[in-house]
């Protein structure tokens, strides 16, 4: 297992105070839509974000490292079930053996219609180049396994959830020694807008029925018949009269 311990800020991160910025502004207009008793941070780095607006009072955080709210493993979080109303995890999955697990747990302390809020870090970016280099493939956070985010809403949909934001964010490559020119990454957010270095999802957990409707199938129509006529029944019964 990725032991997030390594990187307890931002600022351990190439760029990491930009990419919180930018984090920051895209989830402006979340934070309002968002609301109940407890906010869970998953993570130190979503325990070091700044998340004052949102109408949510009681925020708390839940890792594994010193100076968590509460000291926990992520796949046995020490929550009741359905306990908490948001759920957020910045820069989490990518360092942990079980992120799918990670998920399932989430689930389970987050109640029904509550929000959950993912970044990571898109292997199809500029962020990837340090997998290639000697020189970074051992440092953070290029140590980590980078999931496409489709694969993340993937699994987001197989446990019930609707995706209601999708967005990538901070076109550079988090190298402290090389990165790409101002020009090159406003070009690349214009023409290339799914290439940013970091996605951005908000998913809401969907209540589902607790017993299967059963299938409704139409019912067969018989055969077409032809109605009786009143000539006809004139006919027969005039035929009746005449043998008596």
């Amino acid at each position: 297992m990725f032991q997030n311990a390594q990187v307890p800020r931002w600022d351990a991160l190439p760029g990491g105070a930009g990419l919180r910025q930018d984090l920051e502004q895209s989830l402006a207009q979340w934070w309002p839509r968002i609301f109940g008793y407890h906010l869970l941070q998953l993570g130190p780095l979503s325990a070091d974000f700044n998340s004052n607006d949102c109408g949510i009072a009681h925020r708390f955080s839940v890792y594994p490292g010193t100076g968590a709210s509460l000291q926990g493993d992520y796949c046995q979080l020490p929550l009741q079930c359905a306990s908490v109303d948001a759920v957020t995890m910045h820069l989490l999955l990518e360092f942990e053996s079980n992120p799918y697990r990670i998920l399932r747990e989430v689930d389970r302390v987050l109640i029904s219609g509550g929000y959950l809020v993912i970044s990571g870090i898109n292997p199809f970016s500029c962020a990837c180049l340090g997998k290639l280099l000697p020189g970074y493939q051992q440092r953070w956070p290029w140590n980590g396994h980078f999931f496409m985010p489709a694969r993340v809403r993937d699994w987001l949909g197989l446990l019930g959830y609707q995706l209601v934001h999708d967005e990538r964010l901070c076109y550079h490559a988090f190298m402290p020694d090389w990165d790409l020119p101002m020009l090159c990454r406003q070009w690349q957010h214009r023409w290339l807008p799914g290439t940013g270095a970091v996605y951005l999802l908000v998913a809401r957990k969907l209540e589902a029925p607790l017993t299967p409707l059963s299938n409704r199938q139409r019912k067969k129509v018989g055969s077409w018949r032809p109605a009786a006529t009143a000539g006809c029944s004139g006919s027969t019964n005039a035929g009746r009269i005449n043998k008596e």
